[in-house]
Formats: structure tokens, C-alpha cells, sequence
């Protein structure tokens, strides 16, 4: 299934129906009296969070959602039916924003929550309702209320264990098709993960799900290379594992840029629980090995996995580290 993580979509609630005007009219009754029933409710439009979608793909293929409007009222006091309502189901994690893509709607964060998007029209009344001692026989009806309209942006933003950050071409998709069944593109020039991928990682006889993230670039925080939608993913995940490549010049600078991205994006991103895995270590010598894990535990206070997604070596270890972490956050 494609990924789709942005779309746009338009929703309409449905009218009111129209009151009746209608009279009584019976063999031997000369002054019936009004008998125009109520129209029928129309429809709201709801929005849904559920478990099992982890993709907007759906809000590609249609757009616009509409609801029906409430049914006429009719003679011999019968009121309208109200209309059915409309219930979007979208992945948790989806976030509603009004056109502007920046007034927040709601935040769709746990399953079976459901919130109201548009409210229906009410229906109008009938010259039944107008009824009075001093006015017998009204003539008087309501075409019913309108319903509301408007453009709405849905963003989700994925909800997994762990999240892969780095740079472009840092191996991070050749590790999580060495670690899940998950099948991402993968090739030896940057940028070939577009969109991101989710896989279930199956450790110590536990699971988690592990996301693979576009690789991130310089000034990400401003949106450079899509950066935005990319950091978002970012922060509903428990703890980060930032793969650097080893066979890079320089290390610690690759390090530090994703660092400063995520601080300028969100002051709380660089308090997340970190694993660092040097990627690609099969490519190099024992010696360059040590001296930049040791460069990198110098600048980052941390510990740093040396691993080979494609030769799979310190790939159980790294696995191991993120599921302690995960460990405490359900704790």
C-alpha cells in the first residue's frame, strides 16, 4: 500500500429538511387544523481514528464528502427522517487543520476517538409547531438550516516504538529490511526513501514497530527538502536511532547537523531517548572503526553501536538498546 501522510479534502454537513405546511382534511371535519410535521436533522460529519489504517492513500482517490440533507416533514404529523451522518476513519496519529494548514482542529491520538468535524442542519418546523389559541390555523413553515461547508488538511503523523533518523544514504532503509520484513527501496544515492516506511521488529521474543524516516538534510526545520512533514513523524516516536555513516570524512558534523535540526525544529526532539549506530562498518578498517566511534561518543555523551546492516553484525545489540528504551516509556 502506498504511503500518504498529507491530504487535502472538503466536507459538507447536511441540510435541514423543510417543514410541511399542511392541513387537516377529513370527511365530516370541517376545521382540521394544521398537521405539517417537522423536517429531519442532516447529517454531521465525524472523523475517526482507527488502529488498523497506518496511510491517508484513501483521501487521494476522493476528496469530497457530503452528506445528505434531512428529509421533507410531511401532512398527519409526521416529522422528517434525519439524515445518516458521515464518519471519516483515518490512522491515529492524524492531526485536523482548518485550510490555513495552521489552526489546529484536533489531534487524533488513540483508537475509537472520534470527534465532530461539521454539525448538520437542523430540520425545520411544520405550520403544526406554530400552532397557538390565538392563531388556529398558521401558515407559517422553516425551510430548515443550512448545513456548514469548508476545506480541511489531514497530516499524519506516524506513531511507532522507534524512529530512524540521519542523513541521506545512511543505510537506514538496508537496516530495516535487515531487522523487519518490511520491503523500502533501496539504492546507493540519497533521498531514495520518500516517504516513510514502518516495519514490526521481532526481538528477545518481543515486538515493536520501527519507522523509517526520510533522510533529513540541512535546514529541515525550515522546510528545506520537505523537512517539515519529515520532522513531524519524528516526534511521536518513543526513542530515535540515528544511523550516521561510517564511511563519511567527517563523523561528528554529520552527527551534530541532524542534532541542531531537531532542536531548531521542536526545543523537546533532542530530549528523546537516542541510540547512535555507526552504519557501515563492514567498509572500513578495526582502526578507523574505533576512532570515530570514540569521536562520536565524545561530542554525543552517549554509547555507539558499530554495525553492518547488510553484513548484519551489532545489529541485535543495537535492537537491544531501543528496547530498553521503549521498556521505560511503558513503564
Amino acid at each position: 500500500m502506498k504511503f500518504l501522510d498529507e491530504a487535502k479534502i472538503f466536507i459538507q454537513s447536511g441540510d435541514g429538511g423543510p417543514g410541511c405546511l399542511s392541513f387537516r382534511r377529513e370527511k365530516f371535519v370541517e376545521y382540521g387544523g394544521p398537521d405539517g410535521g417537522d423536517g429531519g436533522k442532516g447529517g454531521n460529519v465525524y472523523v475517526l481514528a482507527v488502529s488498523n489504517l497506518n496511510t491517508l492513500i484513501d483521501y487521494r482517490y476522493q476528496q469530497h464528502f457530503r452528506a445528505a440533507r434531512g428529509q421533507h416533514g410531511m401532512g398527519a404529523n409526521r416529522h422528517g427522517r434525519d439524515s445518516d451522518d458521515i464518519i471519516l476513519k483515518v490512522p491515529v496519529g492524524t492531526q485536523i487543520f482548518e485550510d490555513d494548514k495552521e489552526t489546529l482542529i484536533a489531534d487524533l491520538n488513540t483508537p475509537d476517538q472520534k470527534v465532530l468535524l461539521s454539525k448538520g442542519g437542523d430540520g425545520g418546523f411544520g405550520n403544526a409547531h406554530y400552532k397557538s389559541s390565538t392563531n388556529q390555523s398558521p401558515r407559517r413553515t422553516n425551510p430548515g438550516w443550512p448545513g456548514a461547508e469548508k476545506w480541511i488538511w489531514l497530516r499524519l503523523k506516524l506513531i511507532a516504538d522507534a524512529g530512524l533518523i540521519g542523513l541521506p544514504n545512511a543505510g537506514k532503509s538496508t537496516f530495516l529490511a535487515a531487522v523487519t520484513r518490511a520491503k523500502p527501496k533501496i539504492a546507493d544515492y540519497p533521498f531514495t526513501t520518500l516517504h516513510p516506511q514502518l516495519g514490526v521488529v521481532y526481538c528477545y521474543d518481543r515486538e515493536f514497530v520501527l519507522a523509517d524516516l526520510p533522510g533529513l538534510i540541512e535546514n529541515a526545520h525550515q522546510g528545506t527538502g520537505l523537512g517539515h512533514r519529515f520532522l513531524g513523524h519524528i516526534e511521536r516516536c518513543n526513542v530515535l536511532l540515528h544511523m550516521i555513516d561510517a564511511t563519511q570524512d567527517d563523523v561528528v558534523e554529520a552527527y551534530r547537523i541532524i542534532r541542531q535540526e531537531l532542536e531548531q525544529y521542536h526545543p523537546d526532539l533532542p530530549l528523546k531517548p537516542e541510540v547512535i549506530g555507526l552504519n557501515k562498518c563492514d567498509a572500513l578498517q578495526p582502526e578507523e572503526i574505533f576512532e570515530k566511534v570514540e569521536a562520536l561518543k565524545k561530542v554525543s555523551g552517549k554509547a555507539v553501536y558499530a554495525i553492518s546492516a547488510v553484513a548484519k553484525q551489532g545489529v541485535q545489540e543495537t535492537l537491544g538498546a531501543l528496547l530498553r528504551y521503549i521498556d521505560k516509556q511503558e513503564d
